[in-house]
């Protein structure tokens, strides 16, 4: 097969995850014309984001294993069936607890059917340009907000939310059901390449020795110390801005200027990468994340806050594909849907932590001043914890 093909595969994966992610994220637009329909609490609606999470985190480890089994195009088929599936049942709820089920869970186990595989699956393809690709694949993550969440906008303004939620299911299908046939496994390297190829250092491990590795150790605590970081902030950031005086329209902005860095920072970082090796390009992110978090307690003005808005997102959302690239780099093609997942469940643990504290925060405190100072030193907590990575496999030539 054509090794051009490989980019049809990021184009793919570079939409199923900004479908994917898209329509979870598209309950907080939902959310004020729900709870103005059904009575529900906002609480209660809420509560499906953080079931998101979690069910995200166990379903890509499940995702990625089957995904090493059986391959990414069965996978992400199962995943795009149940994502239109779930969002027509949620339509349809009739109480609380059934829309939590169908949209919190539901929703959540189809959207982690796509991220890890496809990343896995990209990543396969390149031996090349790995950061690049790998990063262009999660930029449909920041895409998503841009383009699903207004959509889901103009549905609920222009018809109600129930129509809005069956019409954003049935479009997922549109979109992701034809994407999955474009799905296919990378062809294997001709023998002369694979001798020159880099040897991972745990290609030979087992699932269960690949995760109780020093390794995967160093990779799932920095990747959940990173997302635990900038989980809190990212949540609150709205609130604290209006804590600040600003506007609560021109506070709304400061997430969208963090989500277009984002975009930004994926292709950066991913090149940065690709030139100057995955391990520096990580640490130095992880330093610059937290060194911006701490700065969020010295700015007041709309202009600071877009300034540190356009950092703080850039690098978070371009350390994020970088993990995988790691993963790959350590423990090969075979077992990376797996040992992928199992990163990712970690991550997804601490994205659902930083929400959860910076309200225990301010509830206690009426400040956010202490999920900066915390948030902040977890980022630096993350970045001791990466330079712990030891050196990325040197390649090994065969003797002729």
């Amino acid at each position: 097969m054509n090794l051009s093909y490989r980019w049809v595969i990021v184009a793919a994966g570079a939409l199923m995850s900004c479908v994917a992610i898209g329509t979870m994220f598209s309950l907080a637009i939902f959310l004020e014309p729900m709870a103005l329909d059904t009575q529900w609490s906002r609480a209660g609606i809420s509560s499906a984001m953080t079931l998101n999470f979690l069910v995200m985190g166990l379903g890509g480890f499940a995702w990625g294993a089957l995904s090493d089994r059986f391959g990414a195009r069965l996978v992400v088929s199962i995943g795009a069936v149940l994502l239109g599936l779930a969002l027509v049942l949620a339509s349809r709820a009739g109480s609380l607890l059934t829309f939590q089920i169908t949209y919190g869970v539901l929703v959540g186990l189809a959207a982690s059917a796509f991220f890890a595989p496809m990343i896995a699956l990209t990543t396969g393809w390149f031996d090349t340009h790995r950061g690049l690709a790998v990063s262009l694949v999660s930029a449909g993550m920041g895409v998503a907000p841009m383009t699903i969440s207004p959509f889901a906008r103009w549905l609920i303004s222009a018809y109600e939310w129930r129509a809005a939620m069956f019409d954003i299911g049935i479009m997922a299908w549109v979109l992701l059901l034809p994407a999955v046939l474009l799905v296919r496994q990378p062809p294997k390297p001709a023998i002369a390449d694979a001798a020159s190829a880099p040897v991972a250092e745990g290609a030979g491990m087992s699932v269960g020795q690949a995760l109780r590795s020093p390794q995967f150790i160093v990779l799932g605590l920095t990747f959940f110390a990173c997302c635990a970081a900038h989980s809190g902030p990212i949540f609150h950031m709205v609130s604290y801005a209006m804590l600040c005086g600003v506007a609560p329209m021109a506070a709304v902005t400061i997430y969208s200027v963090e989500g277009l860095a984002g975009l930004g920072g994926r292709l950066l970082y991913g090149v940065l990468a690709d030139r100057m090796g995955v391990k520096p390009v990580l640490v130095a992110g992880l330093a610059i994340q937290a060194i911006v978090i701490a700065a969020y307690l010295t700015v007041s003005q709309l202009d600071q806050f877009y300034m540190l808005a356009v950092i703080f997102g850039a690098t978070y959302g371009g350390v994020m594909p970088l993990y995988a690239v790691l993963a790959r780099e350590y423990f090969g093609q075979r077992i990376l849907g797996t040992v992928f997942g199992a990163a990712t469940m970690l991550s997804s643990l601490g994205m659902a932590l930083g929400p959860l504290a910076g309200g225990m925060i301010f509830d206690a405190y009426a400040s956010y001043h202490w999920l900066f100072i915390g948030s902040a030193l977890i980022g630096l907590g993350a970045a001791g914890i990466a330079i712990a990575f030891p050196p990325l496999p040197r390649r090994e030539l065969q003797a002729a």
